[in-house]
């Protein structure tokens, strides 16, 4: 048999399947893709375009009527009345309350402990006993160095004496005057012994009274080191207890270098700059004093300049080393214009307030800001005493807009934060149901 009549292999008849199955998925895509992309036909694009329109104008018409309600529901707001008063103003800063002498008391001779006259905690005042050391011991040194200086004042006598009787028996030519010279020079000799007999008295009456310890100074004394009983010794490190004086009491503070300079002028007049110190969480007033001394660097560091005031302390509220706040009074400004800082608004232009008129709409007045203390601030232009701005509520607010103020006995008070509650659930209820739509 010839080879053009030979049959089709394998390989041939499993080929031709296969390309018949991607011939017609090529085909499908192509009418998928048409069938998609196709542009709609123009009687459909009215007819949603109508639909569309008549929603659009329907829409429409409730976000203008939205809109025109919303401008003419009033805003609830709190407002306050700017008044006239005296202003005064502090500088504030950090401290740290400081001993103005603080005592370690320390044993000055060695010995048994074997009193302690204090309670841990105590005040004592100067002189008051605090413990004593065994004194026998320095007690007969002190009998030691009295009965050599009696012995060496005897024999000062009897030197003198017997210089006396030479210088007569010299006036007669009956001695040598070699033999007074001598015997002048022997009471010279016993002179100085008896004068080093009484520097020795001295010392040991000095030791014995180093074996009672007394305070130096007045203060509070704070917990003791040593018990009773232990043998202490003049060169111990820690000593017997440490007394602070709290009776006047310093604190040490710092102020930043751009404001010390009215401090400096103020306290160069004489005038008393009154200090109040605070706790560390600024609301408990715990001592008043005034500015005793200021420092005469600035430390680079942190730019800031030390100053001391000075406390009685007469209520004992402040200790060594407490951490404190420090107002000082620098001066009262006299009859300014004040407002609270809420009513203070910031944009590019700087601040302004929102001023309340007569018919019940906010007006923008741009206002200079000075010195502020706690929540007031003082108002330096563009407002008169007894206009009414908004302190609460300005989210809402623009030039002309209207508030909602409430009236009680013909005065303005704040709007009710129920009132504020309500307007603003309204706002949202108008939100959702346009967006409804």
């Amino acid at each position: 048999m010839s080879q053009n009549n030979q049959s089709p292999s394998p390989i041939s008849k499993r080929r031709k399947p296969i390309f018949l199955l991607g011939t017609l998925s090529v085909l499908l895509i192509a009418a998928g893709s048409y069938y998609f992309l196709q542009p709609a036909s123009s009687n459909t694009d009215n007819k949603f375009a109508s639909r569309g329109d008549a929603r659009g104008d329907k829409r429409g018409g409730d976000r203008r009527g939205d809109r025109h309600d919303e401008e003419d529901t009033p805003s609830p707001v709190s407002i306050e009345t700017a008044n006239t008063a005296d202003f005064p103003i502090y500088l504030n800063g950090l401290g740290t309350v400081t001993a103005l002498r603080t005592v370690t008391v320390k044993a000055r001779v060695d010995g048994e402990l074997v009193k302690v006259g204090f309670t841990e905690g105590q005040l004592v005042k100067q002189g008051d006993l605090l413990a004593e050391i065994d004194p026998r011991p320095y007690e007969i040194q002190l009998q030691q160095a009295e009965g050599q200086l009696l012995r060496d004042e005897a024999l000062l006598k009897n030197a003198e004496l017997d210089h006396n009787r030479y210088l007569k028996l010299l006036e007669q030519d009956s001695i040598a005057a070699q033999q007074a010279v001598t015997q002048e020079a022997q009471v010279k000799q016993y002179q100085g012994l008896v004068t080093m007999d009484r520097a020795q008295v001295n010392n040991a009456k000095l030791q014995l009274s180093y074996s009672r310890l007394t305070a130096p100074i007045t203060g509070r004394v704070g917990l003791r080191q040593i018990d009773q009983g232990n043998i202490v010794h003049a060169n111990d490190t820690n000593g017997l207890v440490v007394i602070t004086q709290l009776q006047p009491i310093s604190v040490v503070f710092t102020l930043p270098e751009d404001k010390v300079q009215p401090v400096i002028k103020r306290f160069r007049s004489n005038e008393p700059v009154i200090i109040t110190a605070y706790d560390r969480s600024g609301k408990n007033k715990l001592a008043e004093g005034k500015l005793l001394a200021i420092d005469n660097q600035i430390d680079t560091t942190t730019g800031t300049l030390k100053l001391k005031a000075q406390f009685d302390n007469t209520e004992s509220t402040l200790f060594a080393n407490q951490f404190v706040n420090i107002k000082m009074h620098l001066e009262t400004q006299p009859n300014v214009i004040q407002v609270s800082s809420a009513a203070i608004q910031q944009d590019s232009e700087g601040p302004f307030v929102y001023v309340v008129k007569a018919d019940n709409t906010v007006q923008i007045r741009r206002v200079k800001v000075g010195a502020t203390e706690a929540d007031k601030v003082i108002i330096e232009n563009n407002l008169a005493p007894n206009e009414t701005v908004v302190v609460e509520g300005v989210d809402r607010l623009h030039e002309g807009s209207k508030v909602d103020v409430a009236k009680k006995d013909g005065l303005a008070v704040a709007a009710t934060p129920e009132a504020i509650a309500a307007a603003a659930a309204a706002s949202e209820n108008k939100f959702r149901r346009r967006n409804k739509h």
